[in-house]
């Protein structure tokens, strides 16, 4: 289901990892480095950019309609004819699966090298899947730019060892790579019913779609055995029930067909298993069943161990499909969503899965004429899903989304979305808990071309309606958003409140604007939220529309790093831009948070930016050197400190010593200016003024006091801090 199409263009103007990237290695996409987040996967994936090249790398760019933007980790490496990727192998291997992109209109293939042997064999590569455009769709461009192509080696491979693909004549752009070592193809379960038994062809030529028929209908009960080989069906089946539909793994045992199952109902019982559904999908034709199912496998059914490629949709559920399981699956290169409970959900758990390159929601919960209940996204890893959302939940009651990886969101989505926006009636809002758990998002987020704004990581959204459920959301590591890390806005435009939401333990690194982009009424807690590398402000607050209410951002302790509000509704920030000032002669310090080596009794590090010049800070007595800190909220160009002592008379002249540093993260201080002396005399009012020099920017400011003539201790009643 498409989740984006908005209907409104905001006022405002355009903006013009936590997964390891080092050596550009990821394990699963590093399951590693976080071990609560994502699918345990059984291959290792080498991101192309890391690996030694003789071609051009592209990226990184998040910029919609471009190759890299759609790439894992927004860049790739680009090869003309003869050029190479050399991988340097991770893992024991014997197969391998390149994720590539080749210009539109062409076909080509990779020559594959095993310590600088070439094999025998090539990796087929082709645009016929991809290039897809669908002009219904409120701002999607052409996109869907990568496919997926794999090759058994026909050899073991080592850790150390190494893999070379090269375009052979078609220029193609590489990604990422994943090494896998495949397990022989399993045997037949004892008393099954095998398709070949019943006339079924694995060699591809032949129709095999009745033979399939006449295999599931002698083995009620029972199991379905689908040997190795390639078998091609022209109609989907249905009526099926009470019965297991197994493979000889999913390298193995390979149906072509772009509509397997299509059934209204099913009394349940249904085990699909350990084979590959690959489609011949090649655009989007939303009226049309192209996908692995399409409906129902009715209570208690499950879907294991699958590979399924170009499709429409991996799952579209309808019906009763209570107590599903999903699990351990790879669903790639799908014109839309990898999968969708569409309505009547209940007790589904959707977990350990591999999804990458789908053309929509990669996980989407959409609770069409009757509530999503009790189900759950649970551990998945997903990677590029590029028109919406990660994972996308429209609608329903008690649903959770737990420890899922999602990384590399594009255009119309965020990593995650939590809405009301309900596309049709009769639809059934968001109720009782939902809860966002322990979820890891790179990279995700994205610029909206409906709104000419972007969208957060994670998003909360009373698109059609007012957010009346508990939203709660824990445990979430947000790293390199593009922008924002939390969004609440009212999609649709309408205003409507976004509300009982409760933020509890974030890490938030590294994102482009702000840690929250808040734009509708409503109210959340933020609690245990620690933010490093904000790029313009901690917080965006301007509802939209105008006049339509506030939110409010309750502290609930333990939160640092994102305390600036951006100053000016009249423009979006950009990424890395700072925070505009509305008043430039604005102490800049004033009522910040401040620190200190120490203090002496009441004379405390606040009382320095608290606006009152005859309240104080004073360190601890004889222990130079003292340093007195202040966080600014977010980068600032500092032109200008005053220093100030209490006017009084009592307060004699005396001369401090002190040099000035800066820091843009907390951690690493630079010298701003030079140790030396300030005179402060009660005659002139007390105040020295520091001078930086152009060019310096900071959000920590530093002063370093190593001697006071007049007194034992740093002292200081006002540091102020100006841009000019």
């Amino acid at each position: 289901m498409h989740s984006n199409s908005l209907r409104y263009v905001r006022r405002m103007s355009a903006i013009g990892a936590a997964v390891a990237l080092a050596a550009g290695l990821l394990v699963a996409l590093a399951p590693a480095a976080h071990a609560a987040a994502g699918a345990d996967l059984p291959f290792t994936s080498v991101e192309a950019e890391s690996a030694t090249t003789t071609g051009t790398k592209i990226g990184p760019d998040h910029t919609q309609g471009t190759i890299a933007s759609e790439a894992s980790g927004r860049q790739a490496v680009r090869l003309g004819a003869g050029q190479r990727v050399e991988f340097t192998v991770p893992r024991a291997a014997n197969a391998v699966n390149v994720s590539y992109n080749v210009p539109d209109g062409q076909s080509g293939a990779l020559n594959v090298y095993v310590n600088g042997t070439k094999l025998a064999k090539t990796l087929a590569v082709t645009s016929k899947y991809s290039y897809v455009d669908t002009s219904w769709i409120a701002g999607a461009k052409t996109h869907h730019f990568f496919d997926n192509a794999r090759l058994l080696l026909g050899q073991n491979v080592q850790p150390g060892d190494k893999i070379a693909v090269e375009a052979v004549s078609t220029q193609v752009t590489v990604d990422v790579a994943d090494f896998e070592q495949v397990a022989a193809a399993a045997t037949k379960p004892a008393g099954a019913v095998s398709v070949t038994d019943k006339g079924a062809d694995p060699s591809g030529q032949g129709d095999s779609t009745q033979a399939f028929r006449n295999a599931i209908a002698a083995a009620q009960g029972g199991v379905v055995w689908i040997p190795p080989g390639d078998y091609r069906l022209t109609s989907s089946l249905n009526g099926v029930q009470n019965v297991t539909l197994q493979g000889a793994g999913s390298w193995h045992s390979v149906v072509h067909t772009s509509r397997f199952i299509d059934q209204s109902s099913s009394s349940g019982g249904v085990h699909l298993k350990d084979f590959a559904v690959i489609g011949e999908v090649t655009e989007r034709v939303d009226s049309n069943p192209d996908n692995f199912v399409n409906g129902s496998l009715g209570p208690g059914s499950s879907v294991s161990g699958m590979w399924l490629q170009h499709l429409k949709v991996g799952l579209w559920l309808t019906g009763n499909n209570d107590n599903l399981v999903v699990e351990n699956n790879r669903i790639l290169d799908t014109t839309a969503d990898g999968l969708n409970l569409n309505g009547n959900a209940r007790g589904v758990r959707v977990r350990n899965n591999f999804l990458r390159n789908n053309g929509d929601d990669a996980l989407a919960m959409w609770s069409l004429y009757s509530p999503d209940t009790n189900s759950s996204f649970e551990s998945n890893t997903i990677s590029q899903p590029n028109l919406a959302n990660g994972i996308a939940i429209y609608g329903g009651t008690d649903l959770a989304v737990k420890n899922n990886l999602i990384s590399d969101t594009n255009a119309l989505g965020s990593g995650i979305a939590i809405s009301n926006q309900k596309f049709l009636d009769p639809f059934s809002p968001l109720a009782g808990t939902i809860t966002v758990s322990g979820n890891t998002l790179v990279r995700a987020g994205a610029m909206n071309p409906n709104w000419q704004h972007p969208m957060g990581a994670l998003r909360v959204d009373s698109y059609d309606s007012a957010i009346e459920a508990n939203v709660s959301i824990t445990g979430t590591t947000i790293t390199d958003s593009p922008y924002s890390a939390f969004e609440f806005v009212s999609g649709g435009g309408h205003g409507y409140a976004t509300k009982n939401v409760t933020v509890d333990g974030a890490t938030v690194r590294n994102t482009g604007t702000v840690v929250v982009q808040a734009e509708s009424q409503g109210a959340a807690k933020f609690s245990n939220v620690q933010a490093t590398g904000v790029g313009a402000a901690g917080i965006y607050n301007c509802p939209y529309p105008a006049g339509s209410g506030t939110f409010t951002l309750t502290d609930g302790g333990g939160n640092a790093g994102w305390s600036s509000t951006w100053g000016d509704c009249s423009a979006w920030p950009q990424p890395g831009q700072g925070n505009p000032d509305p008043d430039p002669t604005r102490n800049l310090a004033k009522g910040r948070p401040a620190t200190a080596t120490g203090s002496q009794d009441v004379y405390t590090p606040g009382k320095a930016v608290d606006g009152d010049a005859s309240t104080y800070w004073e360190s601890t007595n004889n222990a130079f050197p003292q340093a007195w800190t202040v966080d600014l909220g977010s980068s600032q160009a500092v032109r200008r400190l005053v220093l100030k002592l209490p006017p009084a008379t009592a307060w004699q002249a005396r001369t401090q010593t002190l040099s000035v540093q800066g820091s843009t993260d907390g951690s690493a201080y630079s010298t701003v200016v030079a140790s030396q002396g300030y005179r402060f005399d009660p005659a002139t009012g007390n105040t020295a003024t520091v001078t930086l020099p152009s060019g310096t920017n900071l959000r920590y400011l530093k002063l370093n006091v190593t001697a006071n003539t007049g007194w034992p201790a740093a002292q200081f009643s006002e540091v102020e801090a100006y841009l000019s």
